[in-house]
């Protein structure tokens, strides 16, 4: 039988640690990793569910969300370069206050 409990539970702190990451950083490097982290954490959360009803569909979600994070890296790290170029920083203060 697979562990399920301490499937989610792990699941639960990586994500944890994606918003604690989302919420404390300030540079937009670490705000794009700690997202990685946390759809990395529910990536993980379909595995663990689809192997304890033995069905491939939290794989299949596993890899949808794989899809999407690329996706979201790309567009993110060409968002961060255009901001870095326009404000030479990419402290998320200092750009909101540059901004008004």
């Amino acid at each position: 039988m697979f562990p399920i409990r301490e499937g989610f539970m792990i699941s639960g702190a990586l994500f944890t640690l994606g918003v604690i990451g989302v919420l404390a950083r300030r540079n937009l490097l670490f705000v794009l990793m700690s997202i990685e982290v946390m759809l990395n954490a529910a990536g993980m959360a379909f595995v663990v569910a689809g192997a304890r009803w033995r069905q491939p569909d939290g794989q299949v979600m596993f890899l949808f969300i794989l899809a999407m994070a690329a996706a979201e890296v790309s567009v993110g790290l060409a968002l961060v370069l255009e901001l870095y170029h326009q404000f030479k920083t990419l402290d998320t203060d200092a750009i909101s206050r540059m901004r008004g």
